[in-house]
C-alpha cells in the first residue's frame, strides 16, 4: 500500500489512494483533476523523502466546495462589561485522493 505526506494551504496530511479528506479552498471546480506537493512517499519498504519536495505529485480529484461550520468566540473587557461576538465560517474543498 503506498502512502504519501502531501502538503497543502500550510498544511500536511497523511493520505493513501482512495482517501477524501477537507483541505483548505482550492481554485478548482467540482470534477477537475489538482495535482498536490508530495514530502514524502512510502510503497512497502521503499521510502523518498524529498528535501523540501518530491518531483513526484499526488493527483486528486475535487468533490466538493463549501464551507464548514462557523466558529464562534467573544471578546470581553471586564470593567466596562463590553462583550463582542463573532463568527467565522472557513472555506474548503473536499478532495479525493486518485493517485499517488
Amino acid at each position: 500500500m503506498k502512502l504519501a505526506v502531501i502538503k497543502t494551504g500550510g498544511k500536511q496530511y497523511l493520505v493513501k489512494e482512495g482517501d477524501k479528506l477537507k483541505i483548505e479552498k482550492l481554485e478548482a471546480q467540482v470534477g477537475d483533476k489538482v495535482e498536490l506537493e508530495a514530502l514524502m512517499v512510502a510503497d512497502g519498504d521503499n521510502l523518498e523523502i524529498g528535501t523540501p519536495v518530491l518531483e513526484a505529485k499526488i493527483l486528486a480529484t475535487a468533490i466538493k466546495q463549501g464551507r464548514s461550520r462557523k466558529v464562534t468566540g467573544i471578546k470581553y473587557k471586564p470593567k466596562t462589561r463590553q462583550a463582542k461576538r463573532f463568527g467565522h465560517k472557513q472555506y474548503f474543498t473536499e478532495v479525493e485522493i486518485a493517485k499517488i
